[in-house]
């Protein structure tokens, strides 16, 4: 699923949430703000190798400052990424919705 479809729903403001609903998934705060914030990491990921992929297309090696050319689309492209929420703003929307699954490293280990 690309990252215009999955950010359709999700306000981009950051607002206050229920700290009890949020632990209520795992029963602990810093568990559930953990599995939280690896997923922020990893959708940040994403979303700057995926705006490098789609810049890298206007990539172009000029011989002077005059010969830069403004583009209009790579433009519009910057200002769709600039308008994404927060990455962390999504991974919390994904968990309190039921989107996102886990599961505990030491769940692996019990079962080798």
């Amino acid at each position: 699923m690309d990252i215009k479809s999955k950010v359709q729903h999700v306000n981009p403001l950051a607002r206050a949430r229920n700290v009890k609903e949020i632990a209520a998934r795992t029963g602990n705060i810093y568990e559930s703000l953990a599995i939280v914030s690896k997923r922020a990491k990893q959708l940040n990921m994403e979303l700057k190798e995926e705006l490098s992929r789609k810049l890298r297309e206007f990539e172009e090696t000029y011989e002077t400052i005059e010969e830069v050319q403004e583009n209009k689309e790579q433009i519009e492209i910057s200002k769709f990424y600039e308008r994404i929420p927060n990455p962390a703003v999504i991974a919390l929307d994904e968990f309190m919705t039921h989107q996102l699954s886990y599961k505990y490293a030491s769940d692996e280990s019990k079962k080798d």
